[in-house]
């Protein structure tokens, strides 16, 4: 990895999308889960104010499974890469649109009989949810997505990439 490059670190979704937005009411959806739960945890804490991010990061994190992506750009498309660990082709969903990226699914859960009761647990998140405003315009004819060893790949190719044609000189007529 290149010492120079820059770490991003994920900011919380607020998912604010307009109406006419085509994830509209599934993002509406989402943030309204993690509204009640992050109030169900102001309430829990005494209604103490100055925690809104902090109860709003613990309800997306309880809610939905975390999954890191990687977007990458070429002159004629885009890639996507997606953790999504132990999802199968049938646990995903990729939508797009000529502007955005929906990522939804939810990962299997392991039917595990214990005996010993589950005191702290970072891993009930199962549900995906990941919507990307793409930097460029992509053609929604021209996607495709497989999943290999946890990783989603969307590769997407721009709208209005066309084949290049070379330009020749002409000689100039009389």
């Amino acid at each position: 990895m290149n010492p120079m490059a820059i770490r991003l670190v994920r900011s919380p979704e607020s998912m604010n999308v307009s109406e006419g937005d085509p994830f509209f009411e599934l993002a509406q959806e989402i943030n309204q889960l993690i509204e009640r739960r992050a109030y169900e945890l102001f309430e829990i804490s005494g209604s103490a104010h100055g925690r809104d991010r902090e109860n709003w990061l613990q309800a997306q994190s309880e809610l939905l499974l975390d999954t890191p992506i990687e977007v990458s750009e070429t002159e004629s498309g885009l890639t996507i890469l997606a953790d999504v660990p132990g999802c199968s082709e049938n646990d995903l969903e990729v939508r797009v649109s000529p502007t955005s990226l929906c990522i939804t699914g939810s990962r299997p859960q392991p039917a595990e009989q214990r005996e010993e009761k589950i005191v702290y647990t970072e891993r009930l998140s199962n549900r995906i949810f990941r919507l990307l405003t793409l930097p460029s315009e992509i053609n929604t004819e021209k996607v495709f997505a497989s999943v290999a060893n946890g990783v989603l790949q969307v590769k997407l190719l721009k709208a209005g990439f066309g084949k290049k044609v070379p330009v020749l000189a002409k000689a100039v007529g009389a």
